[in-house]
């Protein structure tokens, strides 16, 4: 994570979003934009994410489906929708297709959004956390294994 800090993706279809949002979080994290799906996509294959930050309302897709359609590629990222209208399908749809981390109205506020980063971030360091230690067990076994098998032999 270059300088420490949280690596974010923000995804709006609206510039003015855009700038504003990097405007707000530049100096607290790493923060790259995105206007469209295809955009973020592209921004996820180039650099490590750790949180994605989507709206909802998009033309092209929604927040809910831009972020169901990358969870195959690209698991780890904790996500949060954002959005302008208090839609409860959307949020449902949300939580159970896009594995949604928290869902907040717009416009954001800062200090609850920043919040929500923060918490976001301590669950993608224990994913990663339990996905090495899985790792570490995974490469444990295949090594008792060997040396079982090798007793085996003798």
């Amino acid at each position: 994570m270059e300088n420490n800090k949280i690596n974010i993706l923000y995804v709006d279809d609206e510039q003015n979003n855009l700038v504003s949002f990097k405007a707000a979080f530049r100096m607290k994290y790493n923060v790259s934009t995105a206007i469209s799906g295809e955009e973020a996509v592209a921004v996820l294959r180039s650099k490590q994410i750790n949180i994605i930050i989507t709206d909802q309302r998009m033309p092209q897709m929604t927040g809910v489906e831009f972020l169901e359609s990358i969870l195959g590629e690209f698991p780890e990222p904790i996500r949060i929708l954002l959005t302008g209208y208090a839609d409860m399908n959307a949020v449902i749809d949300a939580i159970n297709k896009g594995k949604i981390f928290h869902y907040l109205t717009k416009p954001w506020n800062e200090e609850e959004l920043s919040i929500t980063i923060t918490r976001a971030y301590e669950v993608y360091q224990k994913k990663m956390e339990e996905k090495e230690m899985a790792y570490k067990l995974s490469l444990s076994n295949e090594q008792l294994e060997f040396l079982l098998r090798q007793k085996l032999l003798s």
